[in-house]
Protein backbone atom coordinates (compact mmCIF):
# COMPACT_ATOMS: atom_id res chain seq x y z
CA UNK A 1 0.00 0.00 0.00
CA UNK A 2 1.53 3.10 -0.91
CA UNK A 3 1.39 6.20 0.77
CA UNK A 4 -1.50 7.78 -0.90
CA UNK A 5 -3.08 4.99 -0.50
CA UNK A 6 -2.86 4.87 3.34
CA UNK A 7 -4.17 8.65 3.76
CA UNK A 8 -7.07 7.67 1.52
CA UNK A 9 -8.03 5.21 3.73
CA UNK A 10 -7.65 7.46 6.90
CA UNK A 11 -10.11 9.85 5.05
CA UNK A 12 -12.68 7.28 3.56
CA UNK A 13 -15.85 9.66 4.03
CA UNK A 14 -14.20 13.29 2.53
CA UNK A 15 -14.12 14.02 -1.14
CA UNK A 16 -10.80 12.63 -2.25
CA UNK A 17 -10.44 14.74 -5.19
CA UNK A 18 -10.92 18.29 -2.79
CA UNK A 19 -8.80 17.12 -0.37
CA UNK A 20 -5.94 17.03 -3.10
CA UNK A 21 -6.55 20.38 -4.50
CA UNK A 22 -5.75 21.97 -1.26
CA UNK A 23 -1.75 22.77 -0.60
CA UNK A 24 -2.81 21.32 2.79
CA UNK A 25 -2.44 17.97 1.10
CA UNK A 26 1.04 17.92 1.23
CA UNK A 27 1.31 18.20 4.70
CA UNK A 28 -0.49 14.28 4.97
CA UNK A 29 2.13 13.07 1.97
CA UNK A 30 5.15 14.12 4.34
CA UNK A 31 3.49 12.89 6.81
CA UNK A 32 3.18 9.45 5.67
CA UNK A 33 6.59 9.44 4.24
CA UNK A 34 7.98 10.11 7.94
CA UNK A 35 5.51 7.14 9.66
CA UNK A 36 6.92 4.46 6.69
CA UNK A 37 10.29 5.94 6.91
CA UNK A 38 10.08 6.03 11.34
CA UNK A 39 8.20 2.49 11.35
CA UNK A 40 10.69 0.73 9.05
CA UNK A 41 14.45 1.96 10.49
CA UNK A 42 13.83 1.80 14.11
CA UNK A 43 14.37 -1.37 13.86
CA UNK A 44 17.69 -1.72 11.94
CA UNK A 45 19.94 -1.55 14.28
CA UNK A 46 23.39 0.85 14.48
CA UNK A 47 24.48 2.00 10.99
CA UNK A 48 26.83 4.41 9.06
CA UNK A 49 25.57 6.16 5.99
CA UNK A 50 27.69 6.57 2.68
CA UNK A 51 27.46 9.31 0.57
CA UNK A 52 28.92 10.08 -2.98
CA UNK A 53 28.54 10.57 -7.01
CA UNK A 54 26.01 8.69 -8.81
CA UNK A 55 27.55 8.65 -11.65
CA UNK A 56 30.63 7.12 -10.27
CA UNK A 57 31.64 3.83 -12.27
CA UNK A 58 32.23 0.05 -10.90
CA UNK A 59 36.02 0.57 -12.28
CA UNK A 60 36.45 4.20 -10.10
CA UNK A 61 39.05 3.73 -7.36
CA UNK A 62 36.43 5.85 -5.39
CA UNK A 63 33.39 3.14 -5.90
CA UNK A 64 36.04 0.30 -5.11
CA UNK A 65 37.08 2.01 -1.49
CA UNK A 66 33.52 2.69 -1.07
CA UNK A 67 32.86 -0.65 -1.30
CA UNK A 68 35.76 -1.81 0.79
CA UNK A 69 34.66 0.45 3.82
CA UNK A 70 30.87 -0.85 3.88
CA UNK A 71 32.41 -4.61 4.06
CA UNK A 72 34.79 -3.39 7.03
CA UNK A 73 31.91 -1.75 8.30
CA UNK A 74 30.03 -4.33 8.60
CA UNK A 75 32.98 -6.62 10.11
CA UNK A 76 33.17 -4.02 12.97
CA UNK A 77 29.06 -4.45 13.60
CA UNK A 78 27.49 -1.68 11.45
CA UNK A 79 24.64 -1.77 8.76
CA UNK A 80 25.11 0.51 6.25
CA UNK A 81 22.86 3.25 4.84
CA UNK A 82 23.09 5.03 1.34
CA UNK A 83 20.84 6.69 -0.71
CA UNK A 84 19.79 3.71 -2.64
CA UNK A 85 20.85 4.81 -6.24
CA UNK A 86 23.88 3.62 -8.34
CA UNK A 87 27.79 4.96 -8.29
CA UNK A 88 28.66 5.18 -4.33
CA UNK A 89 25.57 4.46 -3.21
CA UNK A 90 25.57 1.16 -4.90
CA UNK A 91 28.84 0.29 -3.60
CA UNK A 92 28.03 0.74 -0.22
CA UNK A 93 25.30 -1.29 -0.41
CA UNK A 94 27.43 -3.85 -2.47
CA UNK A 95 30.14 -4.07 0.24
CA UNK A 96 27.43 -4.48 3.01
CA UNK A 97 25.76 -7.41 1.13
CA UNK A 98 29.18 -8.82 0.62
CA UNK A 99 29.37 -9.27 4.17
CA UNK A 100 25.90 -10.48 4.97
CA UNK A 101 25.07 -7.39 6.50
CA UNK A 102 22.25 -4.92 6.94
CA UNK A 103 22.06 -2.98 3.59
CA UNK A 104 19.50 -0.28 3.64
CA UNK A 105 18.56 2.18 0.65
CA UNK A 106 16.82 5.78 1.13
CA UNK A 107 15.82 6.37 -2.54
CA UNK A 108 14.90 9.32 -3.92
CA UNK A 109 12.12 9.70 -6.56
CA UNK A 110 14.18 11.70 -9.41
CA UNK A 111 12.61 12.52 -13.13
CA UNK A 112 15.91 12.12 -14.94
CA UNK A 113 17.88 9.03 -12.35
CA UNK A 114 17.95 5.59 -12.60
CA UNK A 115 15.85 3.19 -9.84
CA UNK A 116 17.07 1.54 -6.58
CA UNK A 117 20.25 -0.49 -7.07
CA UNK A 118 20.06 -4.32 -6.63
CA UNK A 119 22.01 -4.69 -3.56
CA UNK A 120 19.82 -3.13 -0.78
CA UNK A 121 18.23 -5.66 1.28
CA UNK A 122 14.26 -6.05 0.05
CA UNK A 123 13.03 -5.24 3.24
CA UNK A 124 14.90 -2.29 3.64
CA UNK A 125 14.16 -0.03 1.25
CA UNK A 126 12.56 3.26 0.99
CA UNK A 127 11.35 5.29 -1.68
CA UNK A 128 10.84 8.90 -0.68
CA UNK A 129 9.31 11.97 -2.67
CA UNK A 130 10.79 14.19 -0.55
CA UNK A 131 14.06 15.13 0.05
CA UNK A 132 14.03 16.58 3.47
CA UNK A 133 11.96 13.69 4.88
CA UNK A 134 15.09 11.60 3.67
CA UNK A 135 17.79 13.78 4.89
CA UNK A 136 15.78 13.36 8.44
CA UNK A 137 16.53 10.08 8.25
CA UNK A 138 20.06 9.52 7.49
CA UNK A 139 20.90 11.84 10.50
CA UNK A 140 18.36 10.15 12.75
CA UNK A 141 19.28 6.67 12.05
CA UNK A 142 23.19 7.04 11.43
CA UNK A 143 25.64 6.41 13.50
CA UNK A 144 28.22 8.00 11.23
CA UNK A 145 28.90 9.70 7.62
CA UNK A 146 30.90 8.47 5.46
CA UNK A 147 31.44 11.24 2.47
CA UNK A 148 33.30 10.19 -0.58
CA UNK A 149 33.93 12.32 -3.88
CA UNK A 150 30.61 13.76 -4.92
CA UNK A 151 28.57 16.66 -6.52
CA UNK A 152 26.11 18.81 -4.95
CA UNK A 153 23.44 16.37 -3.43
CA UNK A 154 26.76 15.17 -1.22
CA UNK A 155 27.53 18.50 0.12
CA UNK A 156 24.34 19.30 0.80
CA UNK A 157 24.20 16.37 2.82
CA UNK A 158 27.46 16.80 4.25
CA UNK A 159 26.86 20.38 5.05
CA UNK A 160 23.20 19.34 6.49
CA UNK A 161 24.95 16.96 9.36
CA UNK A 162 27.71 19.54 10.17
CA UNK A 163 25.25 22.11 10.70
CA UNK A 164 22.59 20.37 12.96
CA UNK A 165 25.93 18.81 15.12
CA UNK A 166 27.55 22.62 15.00
CA UNK A 167 24.15 24.23 16.38
CA UNK A 168 23.52 21.16 18.87
CA UNK A 169 20.08 20.20 16.70
CA UNK A 170 21.52 16.80 16.98
CA UNK A 171 24.41 14.52 18.87
CA UNK A 172 27.67 14.30 17.80
CA UNK A 173 28.72 11.56 15.02
CA UNK A 174 32.03 11.24 13.02
CA UNK A 175 31.88 12.75 9.54
CA UNK A 176 34.31 11.30 7.67
CA UNK A 177 35.96 12.54 4.36
CA UNK A 178 37.38 10.22 2.19
CA UNK A 179 39.89 11.36 0.31
CA UNK A 180 42.51 14.05 0.09
CA UNK A 181 43.20 14.86 -2.97
CA UNK A 182 39.18 15.56 -3.60
CA UNK A 183 38.44 17.35 -0.34
CA UNK A 184 41.59 18.93 0.10
CA UNK A 185 40.45 22.22 -1.56
CA UNK A 186 37.11 22.75 0.54
CA UNK A 187 39.06 22.42 3.88
CA UNK A 188 41.46 24.93 3.09
CA UNK A 189 38.60 27.41 1.64
CA UNK A 190 36.79 26.67 4.66
CA UNK A 191 39.99 27.69 6.72
CA UNK A 192 41.06 30.50 4.78
CA UNK A 193 37.67 32.18 4.09
CA UNK A 194 35.31 31.07 6.32
CA UNK A 195 37.04 30.76 9.36
CA UNK A 196 39.46 33.76 8.48
CA UNK A 197 36.07 35.87 8.53
CA UNK A 198 35.13 34.66 11.63
CA UNK A 199 32.09 33.08 10.27
CA UNK A 200 32.77 29.64 12.23
CA UNK A 201 34.47 28.98 15.12
CA UNK A 202 38.18 27.10 15.42
CA UNK A 203 36.30 23.91 17.02
CA UNK A 204 33.99 23.66 14.00
CA UNK A 205 36.83 22.29 12.22
CA UNK A 206 36.98 19.49 14.52
CA UNK A 207 33.82 17.85 13.54
CA UNK A 208 35.08 16.66 10.09
CA UNK A 209 37.81 14.60 9.76
CA UNK A 210 39.91 13.83 6.72
CA UNK A 211 41.33 9.88 5.58
CA UNK A 212 42.75 8.23 2.45
CA UNK A 213 41.78 4.73 3.55
CA UNK A 214 39.36 2.40 4.20
CA UNK A 215 41.32 1.22 7.56
CA UNK A 216 41.53 4.60 8.24
CA UNK A 217 37.79 5.31 7.71
CA UNK A 218 36.69 2.85 10.26
CA UNK A 219 39.02 3.58 12.96
CA UNK A 220 37.55 6.81 13.31
CA UNK A 221 33.86 5.91 13.27
CA UNK A 222 35.62 2.71 16.23
CA UNK A 223 37.87 5.34 17.83
CA UNK A 224 34.73 7.58 18.73
CA UNK A 225 32.01 5.27 20.14
CA UNK A 226 34.85 3.69 22.33
CA UNK A 227 35.41 7.55 23.63
CA UNK A 228 32.32 8.65 24.00
CA UNK A 229 30.41 5.41 25.02
CA UNK A 230 27.47 6.79 22.83
CA UNK A 231 24.73 5.04 22.27
CA UNK A 232 23.05 4.94 18.67
CA UNK A 233 21.02 7.83 18.10
CA UNK A 234 17.72 6.12 18.51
Amino acid sequence: MTSEDKIKQAFQDKDWNEIKSHDSWVIFKVMAEFVDGFEKLAKIGPCVSIFGSARTKPDNEHYKMAEEIAAKLVRHGYGVVTGGGPGIMEAGNKGAKSENGKSVGLNIELPHEQGNNIYIDSDKLITFDYFFVRKVMFVKYSQGFVVMPGGFGTLDELFEAITLIQTSKIGRFPIILVGREFWSGLIDWIKGTMLEAGNISPKDLDLINMVDTAAEAVQVIDDFYAKYLLTPNF
